[in-house]
């Protein structure tokens, strides 16, 4: 991951990880407390393939505050031509307004999924001159701090049931607005991929949200390479 903070140093661009997540109506399972003798039930009452799809960028550069900035995709259920998730366009769509919110170029790192490597994503990539893209190695998702960002939601949404999937693309986009006003924790995920960027506090009221929970770093992975193109 050297690799990557080396070159956006040098770029003066921020580096930036992708990565997507779903969560369909039927929540997450999570302990919780009941009677002895009385196992607790969480009843859905709407399941099914209606989903919500994420993909979120955690944007980092010395000396600047971490950002979070995502997108979801409503998945309603069957429908002969349907979209399940993000396409190439939605990609694409989300480079460019992180590109315009952060005011400089991009190094994006991100895994092989198909649509990330596909013909049409490279053609995309190649018109975008502020975007340099790597690739994680395989099986990597520990190099990956969004996957961090997922593990915080799925356990906020921990035997909640919503019964549209309105109800719940509106409480996933609450948990994640939340993440977004927090940037140290963010600067925590990130330093578990073994990159260290110190968080820039910001100045008075965007300082709110901030607390020393988020700021706790582990013991940090061994290094693997990545590939670019």
């Amino acid at each position: 991951m050297a690799c990557h903070k080396k070159k956006a140093a040098d770029l003066g661009a921020w580096l930036c990880f992708e990565d997507e997540a779903g969560q369909g109506l039927r929540p997450p399972k999570g302990r919780t407390w009941g009677r002895r003798g009385n196992t607790p039930v969480v009843r859905v009452t709407a399941a099914g393939t209606k989903r919500v799809s994420m993909a979120a960028l955690i944007c980092a550069k010395a000396g600047h505050r971490p950002r979070l900035i995502y997108r979801t995709h409503l998945d309603r259920g069957p429908a002969k031509g349907r979209c399940k998730g993000f396409t190439e366009t939605d990609y694409a769509r989300l480079l460019d307004a992180a590109h315009q919110q952060l005011g400089g170029p991009i190094v994006l790192v991100w895994d092989n999924l198909n649509t990330h490597v596909s013909r049409t994503m490279r053609e995309l990539i190649a018109a975008r001159l502020w975007l340099t893209v790597y690739q994680l190695p395989p099986y990597a998702p520990e190099l990956n701090p969004v996957e961090g960002v997922w593990s915080l939601l799925k356990r906020s949404l921990a035997n909640l049931t919503k019964q549209s999937l309105d109800q719940l693309t509106k409480l996933v986009k609450t948990r994640l607005k939340s993440m977004q006003y927090r940037p140290c924790l963010i600067d925590g995920l990130v330093a578990k991929t073994g990159l260290d960027l110190q968080c820039s506090v910001p100045p008075s009221s965007d300082r709110r949200h901030d607390d020393a929970s988020g700021a706790a770093c582990v013991d940090r992975p061994p290094r693997r390479e990545a590939r670019t193109y």
